[in-house]
């Protein structure tokens, strides 16, 4: 990392100005020109950059910048916050909205796909367009925050949705709004009974450190739990700058957890990400997800094959603490939700025993249960009864729990006939069959 004043276009910047939040925001690198002063660029990238910003604008902090290699265009720093005419290739399986938030959004800027939690979006406003953005279908269209009567709606939506138990803030970045904005909204939030859990997601910990301020942790500890989750990728992010942020937070009481996305180029490397993932843990930010890189549109240049995340996981669970493995997922296309994928530690099974493997190749029996190995709640416990577990009521849990017989898929053949026969078909009371 080079220090900031030995960089001419900031060789004049007080300590004070590098510092404000407010200052990297309106001082962030929006075109090649100003980028030109920090970095080497060919003429031909320098074309190449300006070609791709039509796509997805271009605005970097100059924290973030003075990170970059000069030299390096590998640099995975460079690589994250820098466009590349890559962007502009376009494959027929890439989506606009790969997982379909405007689908299951019941109103303007809020998606509700689990059951018991939702998405709020506050503003489409983020201190860096990171170019493996899979919202970049509207982040930065107008740098701005959502106005009140919209977040509001979403609010209203969460209070007469009795379900729902956790809110996720977001954008853009919802810390890039002010602690006035911020306090409003999880103020409403909280005045809601059945929300437990308000969350958070924001990079600002990684390319914009100097936003997470005592002002703001000191306002956020006010309406507890609340939780975070940041967005390091690479072991370079993790600076003087960015431990200090995380651990602002962690000593306020909020857990921050972190979201890696698999990129190639970047971190698809079992060193790298186990040396992130360490130093992560170093910090008292928790590995929480791996994300396998979305099939936004643009993106195919970042994406790595599926068997390069689970040969990390290979590399991780067992060669390292436990709590710094993260979960390698992917976020199903068209709203599938997000789906765990990893190495398989089952061999086999019998009804005598289940043959296991661990990290390093060994081969293990553990017994089952012998006897009735039905499992039965006490009679004197009322949980099922006076908890409403609405998640058991749907999905592959509802079969488990016996609630359904069964899990039909939609669109086949088969149910189309079922729904003509239904149609034609004249049945008493009590005794239709579908």
């Amino acid at each position: 990392m080079r220090r900031y004043k030995d960089i001419p276009l900031w060789k004049d910047v007080s300590p004070k100005q590098w510092t404000d939040w407010h200052w990297q925001v309106r001082n962030r690198i929006t075109d090649v020109e100003t980028l030109a002063q920090v970095v080497n660029l060919s003429d031909a990238e320098q074309k190449e950059i300006s070609n791709s910003m039509k796509y997805l604008r271009m605005a970097i902090t100059p924290y973030y910048a003075s990170l970059m290699d000069p030299n390096d265009p590998d640099c995975p720093i460079r690589k994250q916050a820098i466009p590349s005419s890559n962007e502009l290739h376009v494959t027929k399986d890439e989506m606009t909205d790969t997982v379909y938030e405007t689908v299951d959004s019941p109103h303007e800027g809020l998606t509700h796909r689990y059951p018991d939690r939702v998405l709020l979006l506050l503003t489409d406003q983020c201190s860096m367009y990171c170019r493996h953005c899979c919202r970049r279908r509207i982040v930065g269209q107008t740098d701005h925050a959502r106005s009140w009567e919209e977040i509001k709606a979403g609010i209203d939506y969460v209070r007469d949705t009795p379900q729902v138990r956790d809110v996720l803030l977001s954008g853009g970045d919802p810390l890039l709004v002010s602690d006035q904005f911020l306090e409003k909204v999880i103020r409403e939030i909280r005045k809601i009974k059945h929300v437990q859990i308000v969350r958070i997601g924001t990079r600002t910990p990684v390319v914009l450190p100097y936003r997470i301020t005592p002002q703001l942790v000191k306002m956020l500890r006010k309406y507890h739990p609340i939780w975070l989750n940041t967005h390091f990728n690479h072991p370079n992010e993790i600076t003087t700058e960015s431990k200090r942020a995380v651990e602002m937070l962690v000593d306020g009481g909020i857990p921050v957890g972190n979201q890696q996305v698999l990129l190639k180029g970047v971190n698809d490397c079992p060193t790298i990400t186990k040396k992130l993932c360490q130093d992560l843990t170093w910090i008292r930010c928790r590995p929480y997800y791996i994300y396998q890189c979305d099939i936004a549109k643009g993106l195919e240049h970042f994406r790595t094959s599926l068997g390069k995340g689970i040969e990390i996981i290979e590399a991780l669970r067992g060669h390292t603490s436990g709590f710094a493995v993260p979960q390698f997922v992917i976020d199903a296309p068209t709203g599938g939700g997000k789906i765990p994928v990893g190495p398989n530690y089952l061999i086999s099974m019998s009804d005598k025993r289940w043959i296991l493997r661990n990290y390093e190749g060994g081969v293990f029996q553990f017994p089952e249960v012998a006897g009735d190995r039905e499992s039965k709640c006490p009679p004197s416990c009322k949980m099922c009864k006076t908890y409403d577990n609405i998640e058991s009521n749907e999905g592959v849990a509802a079969v488990l729990s016996g609630k359904k017989m069964c899990l039909l898929p939609e669109g086949t053949m088969r149910e189309a006939r079922r729904k003509e026969i239904k149609k034609e078909r004249k049945h008493a009371p009590g005794c239709d069959p579908f």
